[in-house]
C-alpha cells in the first residue's frame, strides 16, 4: 500500500478517493477521524490520507492526482453567464451553476 494523497481538508481528500475509485483503483482512507487528536499528535500526522492498495496501480493513481492538481492551477475565470469570478478548479460557476466555457 502506498500513500497517494493527503491534505488537511477532508472534502478534498474524499474527492480524490472517489476519483481513484471511479477509475477502478482500490483505496483506503486513513485518519478520517483523527482531527480530534491535534495537540496530542503533530498537525500533519492527523491529516486524512488516501492510500492505494495495489502497488501496481499506484503510478496510475499518481497520474490522476497530478491531473486534478494541475486543473486547480492557473488563473481565475469569469462566468460568461453571470460575470462572477471563479477559481481555476471550478468547472461550473459557483454562483449560477453555468458550465465553464471551453478554453
Amino acid at each position: 500500500m502506498k500513500l497517494a494523497y493527503t491534505h488537511e481538508n477532508i472534502a478534498l481528500v474524499t474527492n480524490i478517493q472517489q476519483l481513484l475509485e471511479q477509475a477502478g483503483i482500490e483505496t483506503v482512507l486513513k485518519n478520517e477521524f483523527s482531527g480530534s487528536g491535534r495537540g496530542e499528535l503533530g498537525v500533519f500526522d492527523t491529516w486524512p490520507e488516501v492510500w492505494v492498495v495495489s502497488d501496481q496501480e499506484f503510478p496510475r493513481a499518481e497520474q490522476i492526482v497530478e491531473s486534478v492538481s494541475e486543473a486547480a492551477q492557473g488563473p481565475d475565470w469569469v462566468c460568461g453567464h453571470c460575470g462572477e469570478s471563479n477559481g481555476p478548479a471550478f468547472a461550473v460557476c459557483w454562483h449560477c451553476q453555468s458550465a465553464r466555457e471551453a478554453r
